[in-house]
């Protein structure tokens, strides 16, 4: 006799009476029928767990699906095939810090070093002299480009700033950097043979650059200049102040005429910072300034009876810059057939840019604006006229 709950194990043909071999036996076949009642159950509490069997999805629905997968791939591929792709935020024609390209064609090349400029660089001929460099017109690698070295030891501080000034803001607003010396005081740039702002009129009398002597073309100049003012302003270093602008003529010869017409900062020696978080401005040089051409806040605001005191005189911001876009705007737009009519346009904006009180003047980015408003203002109309005349 098996305690309760005990379980007998037989052979599957042994029967315990007689001691006989049979295929079944009673007590195999009540352990069998146990077994499969268990199984039965236990598949009976899965199929409770998991629910009714799912339904099939009608035909409509899956239909309805298909299209809206269908539309979703067609809006895409009429996306890529007539919207233009967004334009990057980086430049690829730039190439990375520390190197420089010559030309749209050519590869990036690290700045050359000082062992380079020595070895590789022919000094010409003097095209250029200022307070602080002297501008050489050489040769590397059968390219002309130019050279400029210090003229005297005591601006070594203002040639070493516009070194700096010049590695940081690499841009299509300033001047091409390809090498420079340190320990020779000497700098190597792109060469632009149109030469600077001042002797604009001069070229565009030239008869193969006539054809640009266009109120067209000046708009677009002056549109450059303010482009440039206004990247100084917001530049990655800050709120950069134009110092070296005391009067209309000192300040042309700070840019440089390109090839295509386009214009760039060359001579970066005075660009002090306006920090406000600190309340810092800025005094370019030490030395009293006249004339109507420098801001109001320039000028030495104790009469003449008070004798001029660098110490004494106030500082300011940025905003001299702004004071000064009417009268280079005036020359760059010269005075052409059309010209007037951009004045006329460009009114009242200059005429907040003369404000007596620095804060009310426009930022240079409202200026900028402003100008390509008027512009494409321009533009369109004379589009228009010229469709109506023919």
């Amino acid at each position: 006799m098996l305690a309760t709950g005990e379980t007998e194990f037989r052979s599957p043909g042994r029967c315990p009476e007689g001691g006989r071999w049979r295929e079944t036996c009673g007590p195999g076949i009540s352990m069998r029928k146990e077994l499969a009642e268990a199984r039965a159950m236990e598949t009976s509490s899965q199929e409770g767990r998991k629910g009714p069997p799912p339904r099939d999805a009608p035909p409509l629905v899956g239909l309805l699906l298909s299209m809206a997968l269908m539309n979703a791939l067609l809006y895409l591929c009429l996306d890529r095939l007539f919207i233009s792709p967004r334009r990057s935020t980086e430049d690829p024609t730039r190439c990375p810090y520390g190197h420089f390209r010559m030309g749209p064609t050519s590869n990036c090349s690290p700045w050359l070093s000082c062992e380079q400029l020595r070895t590789e660089v022919r000094q010409m001929k003097r095209v250029g002299e200022g307070a602080v460099k002297r501008v050489f017109l050489s040769e590397w690698k059968e390219r002309k480009v130019a050279l400029s070295r210090l003229t005297r030891l005591e601006v070594r501080d203002d040639f070493l700033h516009g070194l700096r000034m010049l590695k940081s803001l690499q841009s299509e607003h300033v001047v091409t950097l390809l090498g420079y010396c340190e320990d020779d005081n000497s700098i190597l740039t792109e060469y632009h043979p149109l030469g600077s702002l001042s002797s604009l009129e001069a070229t565009l009398n030239l008869s193969k650059y006539r054809s640009t002597n266009t109120w067209q073309h000046r708009l677009q100049l002056a549109l450059g200049y303010v482009a440039i003012i206004d990247f100084l302003h917001r530049s990655p270093l800050g709120t950069l102040v134009m110092c070296d602008s005391s009067d209309l003529p000192k300040t042309l010869s700070q840019y440089l005429l390109t090839a295509n017409f386009s214009i760039v900062l060359n001579d970066l020696d005075a660009l002090p910072l306006v920090n406000r978080s600190t309340g810092a401005l800025v005094k370019c040089g030490h030395r009293e300034l006249r004339g109507d051409f420098v801001a109001p806040e320039q000028l030495w605001p104790y009469g003449e009876d008070v004798p001029f005191h660098d110490d004494l005189m106030p500082a300011y911001d940025e905003k001299i810059d702004i004071w000064k876009i009417p009268d280079v705007s005036s020359f760059l737009l010269g005075h052409v057939e059309g010209s007037d009519m951009v004045r006329f346009h460009l009114f009242d904006i200059h005429k907040a840019c003369k404000s007596q009180t620095p804060a009310e003047r426009p930022t240079a980015q409202e200026v900028l604006d402003t100008y390509q408003k008027v512009l494409n203002l321009l533009r369109d109309t004379a589009t228009s006229q010229t469709r109506e005349m023919l």
